[in-house]
Parts: C-alpha cells; sequence; structure tokens
C-alpha cells in the first residue's frame, strides 16, 4: 500500500479534474449563489472530489479496504 494514502495518481487526476468542473458548474450554472439545492449538492460534491485528490486519501474506501495506489516491490 502507499502507506496512509489510498488513493492512486489517476484516481487523484480524475477526482481533482472532476471536482473542478462540479465547482465550476455549480458557479456558472446551477445558481449556486442565490442558494438553489443543485448548485449546493455540486458544490460539495466537488469540494469532496478536490480535497480528497489533494490528500490522495479517501475515507469512503476503508470499511470497504480499497486502495488505487499501487503495491510497491
Amino acid at each position: 500500500m502507499c502507506g496512509c494514502k489510498n488513493v492512486g495518481p489517476v484516481d487523484r487526476a480524475l477526482r481533482l479534474v472532476v471536482g473542478i468542473i462540479l465547482i465550476a458548474l455549480a458557479i456558472g450554472m446551477l445558481g449556486v449563489a442565490e442558494g438553489s439545492v443543485g448548485g449546493i449538492i455540486a458544490v460539495a460534491a466537488g469540494a469532496v472530489l478536490l480535497l480528497t485528490g489533494a490528500l490522495g486519501f479517501c475515507p469512503a474506501y476503508l470499511p470497504l479496504k480499497l486502495s488505487t495506489c499501487k503495491v510497491r516491490s
């Protein structure tokens, strides 16, 4: 495993890209500034993806014992 990290490089990149897209959509199209539910959900999901991508750790993977990190030889 990768120590305390459980999100591999491809997974991290995807999380960062999707997180940015969700936040941009929430601001630009879903009306988060007006308090729309869809916008708030998109911002929350985008923020979680950005945080887990930046840290390389996903708490949701723990109970499932998942990891997208490659095992070091």
